[in-house]
C-alpha cells in the first residue's frame, strides 16, 4: 500500500484550523492565548473538560482522559485509518499529498481508481447541468417542484438529470478522454445481451449522487418519471468505489449538523432527505435504497449518539424500524421513532401546510418516540385483544421486550399502556410481563459510548487513547513529564537528573521522558505515527503544559513528587528483600520532603501573586 511522504504530513497539520475542526463536533470556547475548551465530544459530560491547544493541534480530556491530535481526532470521529485521516483533511484543508515510492502495480490501482473518482464526478457535475439547462429536462424540473424542492437545496445535493439518449455520457466522456471501459467500470455503462456494444447505464432519469463522506461521487440512485421506463429506483451496481450499503446518502452534508445537534434523522428516500434539508432538518441522511446494513450503523454512529427514524408510516416501513433496531443493537447509538401520518412521507409532510409542513415536520422529529414505544404500541396494535388467548400472545411478544427495560418511569409508564389496551389491571400486567425475568429489578447500565463498528477507542489501533490507568504514581509522573514540556530547558536538566528506568513506572511513560529528552519542549516531534500510545500521551503532555504555563516551582515540585514516590519504591522493595539501605534512603527522602515544600511555598506564592 502506498505511503505519503513525511512532509506531506507535515503540511497537513500545518494547514490544519484546530478550532475549524474540532468545532465541527463541540462548541469551543477561547480560555487564553491558543488554547480553548468545550465538551468532549467523546463521552457525555454537562460542563467541558476537552482541551484544545489550537497551534500545537493537539487536544486533551481532562474528564475522559483522551488525547490525540488533528489526525487521531479524525480517524477516531470519521472511523478512518491513518493514511485515510491524512486524505480527508488533505482535501479539506487544499493540501496535496505526495506520495512515496511505491510499487508499480499498486500505483496503477490507484490511479486506475482516481481516474474513475473524476469520470464520476464529471458525469455528477454533467447530469446537474442537463437538469437545470436542457429542455428535455422540463417534466423533471416540473417533478421536483412539485415535490416542494427549490432549486438551491437540489444544487446543493447535486441532483441531475441523465439523457433518454442510448450514448449521451459515453461520447461525452470519450469527449473528456475516458475510455468504453473505464465508463463501464464507473457503472455509467452497460453491455447488452449477446453482443459488445455498450450504452448508457441510466437514461432518462432524475439523478441523485451517492457519495462517500468526504463528498466524493462513488455511483448515482435514478428516479424514474415514467412506471413505462422499467423500475421506479435504479442503483448503480457495485463496482470498483461504490459498494452498496457501505455509506448513507447526504452524510457529507449532514454530519456537521448532526455532530452539533447530537442526533441524526433517518429516512428513506432521496427526496425525503433533501426535503428535511430544505426544511432545516440539515442533520437528515438516508439509506441509499437499502435495508439499514451494519456498515449503515456505524456510519450512523459516527454521526451522531441519537437517530431519529423517520421512515415511512406503512407496513413496509415499520418492518424496516423492526430490522433497523435488531442490526443497530448494541452498536452504540440510540433509536428513537419519529411519528408519520398513515400513508405519508416525510417529504409529504414537508411539503403540505396541512400536515404541519416544514415546522409540523421540525416538531415530529423533537417529538420522537423511545424505539421501545414503537415496538409496544405496534405489538398492540396487530395483535387479536378481543380474547384471553391473543392478550396472552401480546404479552409473549412483548416480555423479551419489557425485559431489556429497567425499571423506572418509561417501564412503568408502558405497564400501564398495555394494561389498559388489554383492559386488565396493572399489577397483573406487570407480573405477566416480567414472568421467567429478574431484567426489571435491573439497575440501568451504561450504554456503550459512541463509536464506528468496531472495537472501543482505547482498543482500536489509530484512535484516541483513554487513560487506562489512574492510580497516583502514574498521574504524578504524567503531570512531572507536562511540567518538562512547559518548561524545557529546565525540563531537560530535571530529566538527566534521574535515572529514568526507577523513576517511571511504566515503560510509557519512560519512553515519553526519552522522547523529551530528544525533541525538548515538542514531544510530538518526529513521532512514529503508529505509536499510538506514545501520540496520544505527547498531545496529552502539550496541553496540560499549556494548561499549567511555565513554573519553574511547579517543575521543581513535581520532580521532587516523583523522586519521592521512587524513593518510597526503593524502600519498601528494601524491607521486603532484606537488602538494607534503609537508613540512607530515609534521610534521602526527607531531604525531598523538604525541597518539595519549598518548592510548593514558591508556587503558591507565584500564584498569589498572579492574582
Amino acid at each position: 500500500m502506498a505511503k505519503y511522504t513525511s512532509d506531506s504530513k507535515e503540511k497537513v497539520r500545518d494547514a490544519v484550523d484546530m478550532v475549524d475542526l474540532v468545532g465541527q463536533r463541540t462548541e469551543l470556547k477561547k480560555t487564553g492565548g491558543a488554547s480553548y475548551m468545550g465538551r468532549c465530544p467523546f463521552h457525555e459530560e454537562r460542563s467541558g473538560s476537552f482541551s484544545v491547544e489550537a497551534s500545537k493541534k493537539v487536544y486533551h480530556c481532562f474528564g475522559c482522559g483522551v488525547s490525540g491530535d488533528c489526525f487521531s481526532f479524525v480517524q477516531e470521529l470519521e472511523g478512518l485509518d491513518f493514511k485515510g485521516s491524512m486524505e480527508f483533511l488533505a482535501s479539506r484543508y487544499n493540501v496535496e499529498l505526495e506520495l512515496e515510492d511505491e510499487d508499480p502495480d499498486a500505483a496503477r490501482r490507484r490511479l486506475a481508481r482516481e481516474r474513475l473518482l473524476e469520470l464520476l464526478e464529471r458525469t455528477a457535475a454533467f447530469y446537474v447541468r442537463y437538469l437545470w439547462e436542457s429542455s428535455e429536462a422540463r417534466r423533471a424540473r416540473e417533478y421536483l417542484e412539485q415535490r416542494g424542492l427549490g432549486e438551491e437545496v437540489l444544487r446543493r445535493f447535486r441532483v441531475g438529470y441523465s439523457p433518454k439518449a442510448w450514448d449521451k455520457v459515453l461520447l461525452a466522456s470519450r469527449k473528456a478522454g475516458f475510455s468504453n471501459r473505464e465508463c463501464y467500470d464507473a457503472g455509467l455503462a452497460k453491455r447488452a445481451q449477446g453482443e459488445g456494444r455498450i450504452f448508457d447505464a441510466f437514461r432518462g432519469r432524475v439523478m441523485f449522487p451517492l457519495c462517500d463522506r468526504r463528498g466524493r461521487v462513488l455511483g448515482f440512485g435514478a428516479r424514474t418519471l415514467s412506471s413505462q421506463d422499467g423500475p421506479k429506483y435504479l442503483n448503480s451496481n457495485d463496482s470498483a468505489v461504490y459498494h452498496k450499503g457501505l455509506h448513507l446518502f447526504g452524510a457529507d452534508l449532514a454530519r456537521s449538523a448532526a455532530a452539533k445537534a447530537g442526533e441524526v434523522v433517518l429516512c428513506e428516500g432521496y427526496t425525503d432527505v433533501i426535503a428535511l434539508h430544505q426544511a432545516g432538518l440539515t442533520n437528515t441522511v438516508g439509506q441509499m435504497g437499502t435495508a439499514l446494513t451494519p456498515d449503515q450503523v456505524a456510519e450512523l454512529s459516527r454521526l451522531a449518539p441519537t437517530v431519529h427514524m423517520a421512515l415511512d408510516a406503512d407496513e413496509a416501513g415499520q418492518k424496516a424500524m423492526l430490522k433497523a433496531a435488531s442490526v443497530a443493537r448494541g452498536r452504540g447509538v440510540t433509536l428513537r421513532v419519529v411519528e408519520l401520518p398513515r400513508g405519508k412521507d416525510p417529504a409529504d409532510v414537508v411539503a403540505d401546510e396541512e400536515l404541519g409542513g416544514a415546522e409540523g415536520m421540525r416538531a415530529r422529529v423533537a417529538a420522537s418516540l423511545p424505539f421501545v414505544t414503537f415496538r409496544v404500541r405496534r405489538a398492540l396494535d396487530l395483535g387479536r385483544l378481543d380474547s384471553a388467548e391473543g392478550k396472552d400472545q401480546v404479552i409473549a411478544e412483548l416480555r423479551p421486550v419489557f425485559a431489556e427495560l429497567p425499571a423506572g418511569a418509561l417501564r412503568e409508564e408502558l405497564t400501564r399502556l398495555v394494561a389498559e389496551r388489554i383492559d386488565e389491571k396493572p399489577t397483573l400486567v406487570s407480573g405477566w410481563l416480567s414472568e421467567g425475568s429478574a431484567a426489571a429489578a435491573r439497575a440501568p447500565v451504561e450504554a456503550p459510548r459512541r463509536t464506528a463498528d468496531g472495537p472501543r477507542p482505547a482498543e482500536r489501533p489509530g484512535g484516541p487513547r483513554r487513560r487506562a490507568f489512574s492510580d497516583t504514581a502514574a498521574e504524578t509522573e504524567r503531570a512531572f513529564l507536562a511540567a518538562v514540556t512547559a518548561l524545557p530547558q529546565a525540563g531537560t536538566t530535571e530529566l538527566e537528573r534521574l535515572d529514568l528506568d526507577l523513576a517511571f513506572t511504566t515503560d510509557l511513560h519512560r519512553r515519553a521522558a526519552r522522547q523529551l529528552l530528544a525533541h525538548p519542549g515538542d514531544p510530538t516531534a518526529g513521532l512514529d505515527p503508529e505509536d499510538h500510545d506514545l501520540s496520544a500521551l505527547a498531545a496529552e503532555l502539550q496541553v496540560r503544559a499549556a494548561d499549567m504555563g511555565g513554573s519553574g516551582a511547579v517543575l521543581e515540585a513535581e520532580a521532587r513528587k516523583v523522586e519521592l514516590a521512587m524513593v518510597d519504591r526503593m524502600i519498601a522493595h528494601g524491607r521486603a528483600s532484606g537488602t538494607g539501605g534503609i537508613a540512607e534512603l530515609a534521610q534521602r527522602r526527607q531531604a525531598l520532603q523538604a525541597a518539595q515544600h519549598r518548592a510548593l511555598e514558591r508556587a503558591m506564592a507565584e500564584t498569589a501573586r498572579e492574582d
